[in-house]
């Protein structure tokens, strides 16, 4: 009886490992670990963009629609991309202009956007967010 007692007692029942396996498994594992990180890095992230529709308004129904239009993509800032535009009545012959672009959103802030736009003091009155999408 005391030889199956002895027997018994030499049965792991959780399956510990020796330590040599669990320095190995270790190892292996880094190596993986390591391997994936240099992966990732490689990877091009992907760049958070959004689709937005200004309208842009003017002082009075006299103001240049076409000089105020290139006023407007003038603006030049790195991950913007102008579209196309229009002009919607809105009354009293006037129109205002709506435009169409493409921007970066870690590089361009819509704040950013409006300021550069209303600088532009001659031809717009203001500038209004008439759609905002994520891409």
């Amino acid at each position: 009886a005391a030889a199956e007692e002895e027997d018994e007692d030499d049965i792991d029942l959780f399956g510990s490992d020796d330590e040599e396996e669990d320095q190995e498994a270790a190892k292996v594992r880094e190596e993986r670990l390591r391997q994936y990180a240099e992966k990732k890095a490689k990877k091009p992230g992907l760049i958070a963009k959004s689709s937005i529709l200004l309208d842009v308004k003017p002082w009075d129904d006299e103001t240049d629609m076409g000089r105020l239009e290139e006023c407007v993509r003038s603006v030049q800032l790195e991950g913007l991309v102008w579209g196309a535009s229009k002009l919607v009545p809105v009354g009293y012959g006037i129109k205002k202009l709506q435009i169409q672009c493409v921007v970066e959103d870690d590089k361009v802030g819509t704040d950013i956007l409006e300021e550069e736009i209303t600088k532009f003091e001659d031809y717009v009155q203001s500038v209004d967010i008439a759609a905002f999408n994520k891409i």
